[in-house]
């Protein structure tokens, strides 16, 4: 099925992007780059959807933690998308690649002339053979225009681009019948065919100090993505190199069927 996938959305989680004290995982970055090019490089049109401005650009200003009030997360981001936009230019340049870079709100995709504006963005650069990456625009977004977290951006994005498949990175193997960190009976679950009200309310919160996603927020993602006809699957990002085996038909992480 993935083989056939013309359009591919990733998105990428805080988690997955640093290492617990918050800076950059290098070599994990350099991977994900590398991986993606190569599956631009098979005629696919590869999207990346990327958390972590606001983590990266907190350790960068020496903070301890995120912000917790809206200026500070605002300044936050400013500083963490620059160091993330010269390190995927830098990497995914190394493999030849372009990448144009859309910061967007909840009321860039609910406005519809502004919405319009973004699809035809994303086909120009789809036409141009260059990555778009995209993030929150968290240095202007308040309470009443935020999506809050990139999984419910990516599900949206995936949308806007009429993608064939939706791949969210986490550091978690998918979706398990309960938190595998306090249950060991916990058991992966591959393949879901419905997200019904009981599998959401088996989602739990977030538990990373650098990010604002959780399952329940994947959760809501994958339904809104297989909702409008998208496959989605949420799989570990430690090994980037595991979308590959994906493509290949491995069963990784839990796929999500879309409706």
């Amino acid at each position: 099925m993935l083989k056939d996938a013309k359009r591919v959305v990733v998105k990428v989680g805080t988690s997955t992007l640093t290492y617990s004290n918050g800076k950059i995982n290098i070599r994990r970055l350099k991977t994900l780059c590398e991986v993606l090019s190569d599956l631009q490089n098979s005629g696919k049109q590869v999207t990346l959807v990327s958390s972590g401005a606001i983590g990266i650009g907190a350790v960068k200003l020496g903070l301890k933690e995120r912000p917790q009030d809206t200026p500070g997360r605002q300044a936050a981001a400013t500083v963490g998308q620059c160091e993330l936009m010269f390190m995927y230019d830098k990497l995914f340049g190394e493999y030849g690649h372009t990448v144009g870079q859309l910061l967007i709100t909840r009321s860039d995709i609910e406005n519809p002339e502004r919405r319009e504006n973004l699809i035809n963005c994303f086909d120009r650069l789809f036409d141009y053979d260059a990555i778009p990456i995209i993030n929150e625009n968290d240095s202007v977004a308040v309470e009443e225009i935020v999506y809050g977290d990139n999984d419910n951006l990516s599900a949206q994005v995936a949308k806007l681009v009429g993608a064939d498949v939706l791949i969210i990175l986490s550091d978690i193997d998918g979706f398990f019948s309960a938190n595998p960190a306090e249950d060991e009976n916990a058991v992966l679950i591959p393949v879901v065919s419905r997200i019904d009200d009981e599998l959401l309310h088996m989602a739990g919160p977030s538990v990373s100090r650098l990010g604002t996603g959780g399952m329940a927020t994947k959760l809501g993602a994958a339904k809104l993505a297989t909702e409008a006809g998208i496959d989605t699957f949420i799989m570990n990002g430690s090994n980037p190199e595991d979308i590959y085996r994906l493509f290949d038909g491995r069963q990784i992480g839990t796929h999500f069927k879309k409706q």
